[in-house]
């Protein structure tokens, strides 16, 4: 691998001082058992490349006999990727998947035509307690491929690449990036990576996708001359390579891809790209029509009796 030159940016260079189209702070959502913060969809910008929905799950501590219990739900017309830091998982979906999601292994979970999924706090996980802390992303999928059979798709962590080099370290979860693939299969191209700097350390997130933006974990970072908490999303103009610098010890995800073909619709856990699918799968979830998840059938998530339309996404990065 080769990490080219980061220099610092420079009075008058358009490039430098543009790196930054749109920076979003998350809104906190409350979901009973633990609070998370929404990046995406936001009024600041709504699609990111496929990323349509960007959630940080805690960091929760979860006392004995204390855990997450969501329950049956299901899912059209779009990709799950849940990234964990620290904590696990139970994931069971009505493919017959039963895993044990832990950090640093990604987890795709493609919804397709349809499927039903269940994440819950293991007995085990909950006699003992944990500490949760991940990433939840749902990825658009692009219109010839809405209607695909759903698939779950498990890679560990050690088969990931994971490269050192300067006081950089990388895990590639999706993409490309300097010179390593990730052996995920999206359906579009798709960017995704996590990135740990050393207090100083420079990284370069390279213009090999249109759309690009960091979402920052812990420590501060530096882009352009301008500094960054833990919990902002930056999302980045295109077209050139962008430098971020460490100020601490920094940990920060690198995420985008091709622009969607075109807007989506969401309502509760649907995306597609025709707002009467969307309709069509109401009705499905309603009369009980969806897959049931082995193992989990005793329990399920009733279809939200809320008001309204499905929401109109945009391409577009803010």
């Amino acid at each position: 691998m080769s990490w080219s030159p980061c220099p610092d940016p420079t009075p008058g260079d358009a490039a430098s001082v543009d790196a930054i189209k749109t920076v979003i702070t998350p809104r906190a959502v409350d979901l009973g058992e633990m609070t998370v913060r929404r990046a995406l969809p936001s009024t600041k910008g709504q699609l990111v490349g496929p990323f349509i929905f960007f959630d940080q799950m805690g960091p929760a501590e979860f006392l004995t006999d204390q855990g997450i219990d969501v329950r049956p739900h299901p899912h059209i017309n779009l990709a799950t990727l849940t990234y964990l830091f620290e904590g696990e998982i139970r994931h069971r979906d009505s493919l017959g998947t039963d895993l044990a999601i832990t950090p640093g292994a990604v987890n795709w979970m493609c919804a397709g035509q349809g499927i039903v999924h269940s994440e819950r706090t293991s007995d085990e996980r909950r006699a003992n307690g944990q500490r949760l802390f991940g990433l939840q992303t749902w990825l658009a999928l692009p219109g010839a491929h809405e209607e695909t059979a759903p698939t779950f798709v498990h890679h560990g962590k050690e088969a990931l690449p994971h490269l050192e080099a300067e006081g950089i370290t990388m895990r590639l979860i999706a993409g490309q990036a300097h010179g390593e693939v990730s052996p995920l299969k999206t359906l579009s191209d798709t960017l995704y990576a996590d990135v740990a700097l050393e207090a100083g350390a420079r990284f370069e997130v390279e213009p090999l996708y249109v759309e690009r933006a960091l979402y920052t974990i812990s420590g501060r970072i530096e882009v352009a001359g301008q500094v960054f908490e833990p919990g902002q999303l930056l999302i980045l103009h295109p077209g050139d390579a962008i430098t971020v610098r460490g100020l601490d010890a920094a940990r920060f995800m690198v995420f985008g891809g091709e622009p969607m073909d075109g807007p989506r619709y969401i309502w509760w856990n649907f995306v597609s790209s025709r707002p009467e699918r969307i309709e069509q799968a109401k009705e499905e979830w309603r009369r009980g029509r969806f897959e049931s998840v082995p193992g989990d059938e005793s329990e399920f998530i009733p279809l939200p009796e809320q008001a309204g339309k499905p929401r109109a996404i945009e391409p577009g990065m803010g």
